[in-house]
């Protein structure tokens, strides 16, 4: 599980692919002695596991994760090579401060941004969903984007808006100050909501 506060922009400095696998290997400040073999990560808010790490010369630590098939054909993991950038963040901890939602890391569908509008600090961006998810997202309610927590500002149709702060628009503390119109990113929808929708179906 995961809570959607990003706590670094690690960097893919390799891509091996092997028939339906991709081995990726990723730079993060993370301290490798924190880290064992078989911990999840939220990578650009998708969990994968570690399955190498070395420490870095420089401090911080180079791990390797895979990406199964299914992996690649529902995500933009596909597209990752060396010098993508990624939201990253470990795993929670029982005790940690839930900063954001709870958030597991499967997911859901490819958000589409529609509109970036710069307004002064903060910039607003408007992502269309596929149209079933979209009775998921509800105003004021909380979304991952790329692993990341944000609330939902309005809802129309199958499309809404967050707004992003400064200090998240930053270079290091996530990848959103350089997203574009017509990027697509990982959406996972508020757990809540799921089970709500499925309750009343039922």
């Amino acid at each position: 599980m995961f809570t959607g506060i990003i706590t670094d922009v690690g960097t893919v400095t390799a891509v091996e692919r092997r028939n339906d696998v991709h081995r990726i290997t990723i730079d993060s400040v993370y301290d490798p002695a924190t880290i064992a073999i078989g911990a999840s990560i939220a990578c650009a808010g998708v969990c994968l596991t570690v399955i190498s790490l070395d420490p870095k010369a420089e401090g911080g630590t180079r791990f390797d994760v895979e990406a199964a098939p299914e992996t690649l054909a529902l995500t933009e993991v596909a597209k990752w090579d060396a010098g993508t950038r990624i939201n990253l963040e470990r795993s929670l901890k029982i005790g940690d401060e839930l900063g954001g939602h709870m958030v597991s890391g499967h997911v859901d569908a490819l958000a589409t941004i529609v509109a970036r509008e710069d307004l002064g600090e903060t910039t607003r961006f408007v992502f269309e969903v596929p149209h079933a998810y979209a009775r998921f997202i509800a105003t004021k309610g909380s979304v991952a984007l790329d692993g990341t927590s944000l609330t939902v500002n309005w809802v129309d149709g199958d499309r809404f808006s967050v707004l992003l702060i400064p200090h998240t628009l930053q270079a290091d503390v996530t990848t959103w100050g350089a997203r574009q119109i017509g990027d697509r990113v990982h959406l996972e929808v508020d757990q809540m909501a799921r089970y709500v929708a499925r309750l009343n179906e039922a």
